[in-house]
């Protein structure tokens, strides 16, 4: 059987930075930000060829370890085989390490860009398949579905496959990202965690993230209880004191603020009145940005934009 066929011409994607569980939200609630990472792929003669700019420019492997060389390399054995060479550009904005989602933004980079300089893919792979495919990859759904799907998502597996919603937040809502100088790995965030957690706290969090639907949907007045979480936060504080530190000066300030994703970096959850004064609120051992909500996703863009 003939392998797949390429396009002449290279593709460019655009993937947002994430922030996965939002408080309380486990493993389950994403937020799609405007904060991007730009790749262009271009399919070759021979060989591999990777060019990256801003983050990670320094310390990301140029080889077939690169975590964007692996999810094309993934894609295009599902797809039937795999091109003679590739040539790929970086240009990456998303801070690594930092609990905004870089590794999913690289995975989701990777499958689009395979799909699209694939002809005829979107037949064989669909975007089910992509959300399956990325959670294949990350091990869990939270980031990639924010990341390909934009908005907020709920994701969940169901018999072994990913699954997910997107809603749409509430026009009003301004993140604001406090981002420190140094990361915090997954793995060590994750360790942290206990086996069992008692039984008031799971039901309190299960009220929280039904009401932070509602709350980020259509009533952000609501936002600051809401984002309440007693599963994961205090138990990682130990691994960034200071972020602990800032989201309880800032939720006793008013501002729903949360550990965004596994940390280090917090998240508050502003409006346009009050996003200023709240991005001046951490001090300089922080990188405040104010951001967009992305509501497009993974998308495919013309190079020239």
């Amino acid at each position: 059987m003939a392998g797949p066929a390429f396009r002449a011409a290279a593709v460019r994607v655009r993937v947002p930075a994430t922030s996965a569980n939002l408080g309380p939200g486990f493993d389950a609630l994403g937020l799609a930000l405007g904060l991007y990472d730009d790749v262009v792929v271009r399919v070759a003669d021979t060989g591999l060829h990777i060019d990256i700019a801003g983050e990670g420019g320094e310390t990301l492997p140029r080889d077939e370890n690169h975590l964007l060389v692996r999810s094309l390399r993934t894609t295009f054995d599902l797809l039937g085989g795999q091109p003679r060479g590739l040539e790929i550009v970086c240009a990456n904005r998303i801070p690594h390490g930092r609990g905004l989602g870089s590794s999913s933004a690289a995975i989701c980079a990777g499958i689009v860009a395979a799909r699209a300089v694939t002809i005829g893919a979107e037949a064989r792979l669909d975007d089910t398949a992509l959300l399956e495919l990325a959670t294949e990859i990350e091990g869990h759904p939270d980031n990639v579905a924010a990341c390909l799907l934009g908005g907020f998502t709920l994701s969940w597996m169901e018999s072994g496959a990913a699954r997910a919603i997107r809603m749409e937040p509430a026009a009003s809502v301004v993140p604001v990202v406090f981002v420190p100088g140094k990361p915090v790995l997954t793995e060590t965030a994750r360790g942290l965690l206990p086996r069992t957690v008692p039984h008031v706290d799971a039901a309190a969090n299960a009220g929280r993230a039904a009401l932070l639907v509602e709350a980020l949907t259509r009533r952000p007045e609501l936002l600051l209880p809401a984002t309440e979480d007693r599963l994961h936060q205090d138990y990682r504080a130990p691994a960034m004191p200071e972020s602990a530190a800032l989201v309880e000066r800032l939720r006793a300030d008013g501002v729903p603020a949360v550990i965004s994703g596994a940390g280090p970096t917090v998240m508050a959850l502003a409006d346009a009145g009050t996003a200023d004064k709240v991005e001046a609120l951490a001090g300089n051992d922080w990188a405040a940005n104010r951001l967009s909500l992305d509501l497009r996703g993974a998308s495919v863009l013309p190079l020239a934009t």
